[in-house]
């Protein structure tokens, strides 16, 4: 029977991953990208990197605003966002390569789209996330799951293959998995104590100060 389950997991992983693209930078990391019009390997779905900072939304970059670096493309909504992310692309660049934060926290590289209620900024940092939910779920445990997630992601994400990677840890779950109900019990719990670190309707972003 867990051979046939795992066999299941293996086919369901690889259907999901039908069209998920990455690049891969010259230093072995690797990032979340997406073909659009044409276009290969194109950052946060299109959105500008640089708009969720300085005008606190996700915006989508326009075509001709667009630019190389590490080995993928780059869109923005203005000259002056694009201009701004060229003299600093490491201030605006979202952690692990676009990828959802909530899906390395269990090492996992998955859709990370970075679109409204998908992303936040964290003590002055992009994250994405592939849901509203995932970014909810990450939010619980803030501190400890940004830890973990660099911990998965310097260990064995960065540089690895997505797909297979994704593979064996959907099979081999990290120690502190939980199922997707079993978090939203939690953070509908916390919701209604008013103890989520991160209340609905706060802001995007979340201050540096403790």
């Amino acid at each position: 029977m867990k051979v046939q389950r795992r066999q299941m997991l293996i086919a369901m992983a690889g259907v999901s991953l039908l069209g998920t693209a990455w690049a891969q930078s010259q230093n072995g990391a690797h990032f979340r990208t997406t073909t659009i019009e044409g276009i290969e390997n194109v950052m946060l779905e299109g959105h500008d990197a640089v708009a969720y900072f300085a005008q606190g939304t996700a915006a989508k970059g326009e075509p001709q605003l667009g630019l190389d670096h590490a080995g993928v493309r780059w869109r923005f909504s203005s000259e002056a966002n694009k201009a701004a992310f060229m003299a600093n692309p490491a201030q605006y660049m979202p952690q692990f390569g676009g990828y959802c934060s909530n899906g390395i926290n269990y090492a996992i590289p998955g859709g990370g789209g970075g679109g409204p209620n998908t992303w936040r900024i964290y003590r002055g940092r992009l994250y994405v996330f592939g849901g509203q939910s995932s970014r909810d779920h990450f939010e619980m445990e803030t501190e400890l799951n940004i830890r973990r997630a660099h911990q998965y992601w310097d260990a064995e994400v960065a540089g690895s293959n997505p797909v297979l990677q994704r593979l064996r840890r959907m099979i081999f779950r990290v120690p502190h998995y939980m199922t997707d109900a079993a978090l939203q019990a939690q953070w509908i719990a916390k919701r209604d104590a008013g103890t989520l670190a991160v209340m609905p309707g706060a802001s995007q972003v979340v201050s540096a100060a403790p």
